[in-house]
């Protein structure tokens, strides 16, 4: 080997198996999607909606024959139930709906306090009531803050000179 010879190539190094760390179980990647699914919408509203729309449905259930004899009652009760599991369901699949769902599962929550043997005996209707107002107050995350393009916009001059105030605004003095 002569000194004019270039060098050869190394071999590429694999790395060590620790530093790569041990690739997560299923259960593992399948809770850290989850968690990041829940973290996208409403879901503790949306929890506490159906668990108020449930008792609400299935404490006034009684045989199809004992219904019947209560009349619109019973049935009115049912229908505030599945009104309010509907609008946890609507708050999971479409969050950007969760103001209407919310209001609605709330008023529903409300109503049932009439028609249903006291709201679910208080129980459903509060956890209604509770879940609707945490659907309509949640927020999604906002997204990573970036770099303020209003300040990069005024430091750039156009042709020199600054405006002046009197030329930025509505016109009244």
């Amino acid at each position: 080997m002569t000194s004019t010879d270039p060098p050869a190539p190394d071999a590429p190094e694999a790395p060590p198996a620790e530093a790569a760390g041990p690739r997560p179980s299923a259960p593992a990647r399948a809770r850290r999607g989850f968690r990041r699914w829940r973290r996208t919408r409403p879901f503790w509203a949306a929890l506490w909606m159906s668990l108020g729309g449930f008792v609400i449905f299935f404490l006034p259930m009684a045989p199809l024959g004992r219904i019947l004899q209560v009349g619109v009652g019973g049935i009115a009760g049912m229908a505030g139930g599945v009104v309010i599991m509907a609008m946890a369901l609507l708050v999971l699949a479409l969050p950007s709906q969760r103001h209407t769902a919310g209001t609605i599962a709330v008023i529903a929550g409300v109503a049932s306090f009439p028609l249903s043997n006291l709201g679910g005996l208080f129980v459903g209707m509060g956890l209604s009531v509770l879940g609707g107002a945490m659907a309509f107050a949640w927020l999604p995350e906002k997204p990573a803050k970036r770099p303020d393009r209003l300040a990069r916009r005024r430091d750039r001059v156009t042709d020199g000179t600054p405006v002046s105030p009197a030329s930025v605004g509505s016109g009244s003095a």
